[in-house]
């Protein structure tokens, strides 16, 4: 199945998951968001991913998940996708915050993996909150798979088994296995579902295998240069070798920011680059001095800064 329009709804290109910008007190700063948006909406996105990891998700309350969504469906306008994080611990609460999702202006929503019981999130369990949640969704659900933090792992086999699904279009596979990105890809050839890495160290080889894009949080801060590398990709051999030297670059900033100093690395990056990155919410901190210099100079040796 050629990478493109999944089951009505393209999701080629790259879409940043943004981060949440808080005041210091800790109430979402919507007068920047707008502002990032601004700056962002001059690269070549093709969408944004709302509420996912990066935008600290987790520490939202329902309220304020839903507002964030209308706010941002107004800052993005209708031209690119909105895709928007519903995973909740239960079946019954990510039922009705997807729907939640699809009012406030969401084109599909990414839906992360239960983990509190994570013993028992086997295969048929997380086979059966899917399908359930893609039963009763107005609009197209991917799967979401980030065991770095929630230590569930979605199955090739499960991922399988749901790519046949007539509302389930694709995945964000956040693991750092290329291996698993191609295992993925085979299994799945023969439907209309549709694979997006989530790491932008493993964003070119991810494509040559026939990936369709990536929901990747550098592209935060290096918009520009993330949606260059997958234009290079698109122009074929010919430039093989720039996008080569251009993604061995992103490598050592991708780590930083996705890795080691995670979302507070981002956001500092995001203050460092003009955009508003602003402080994230407890108990997650800042960066130290320290941190911050060795985060800047990172940046500064792999040339973007």
């Amino acid at each position: 199945m050629p990478c493109g329009q999944s089951k009505g709804l393209s999701l080629k290109g790259i879409f940043p998951p943004i981060p949440t910008p808080f005041n210091d007190d800790e109430s979402i700063a919507f007068d920047k968001l707008e502002l990032n948006f601004n700056k962002w909406n001059q690269w070549n996105f093709s969408g944004y991913v709302i509420e996912g990891s990066t935008g600290e998700y987790v520490y939202l309350s329902s309220e304020e998940k839903i507002n964030l969504i209308k706010k941002s469906r107004q800052f993005i306008g209708k031209e690119k996708l909105l895709i928007a994080g519903s995973g909740c611990e239960s079946t019954r609460e990510t039922v009705h915050m997807t729907k939640k999702m699809a009012e406030a202006g969401a084109d599909a929503v990414m839906v992360v993996t239960p983990s509190y019981f994570k013993g028992d999130m086997k295969d048929e369990p997380l086979i059966r909150h899917y399908e359930e949640v893609a039963n009763n969704s107005t609009v197209p659900v991917i799967l979401y798979n980030v065991p770095g933090y929630t230590n569930v792992e979605l199955s090739v086999n499960v991922i399988e088994h749901l790519s046949h699904h007539k509302n389930i279009i694709g995945i964000k596979e956040s693991g750092d296995s290329i291996i698993k990105v191609t295992s993925i890809l085979d299994r799945t050839k023969n439907q209309d579902f549709h694979v997006l890495v989530g790491f932008a160290g493993l964003l070119l080889p991810s494509l040559y295998m026939g990936c369709c894009g990536g929901v990747c949080s550098l592209a935060n801060v290096l918009g520009k240069e993330v949606c260059d590398l997958y234009q290079l990709h698109l122009e074929g051999d010919r430039v093989k070798e720039k996008a080569i030297a251009l993604q061995k670059s992103l490598i050592a900033p991708e780590f930083a920011v996705a890795k080691k100093y995670s979302v507070p690395g981002l956001k500092e990056m995001m203050n460092l680059k003009g955009l508003y990155g602003g402080p994230p919410r407890s108990p997650l901190q800042k960066l130290n001095k320290e941190e911050s210099q060795e985060l800047a100079a990172i940046f500064k040796n792999a040339g973007f800064f």
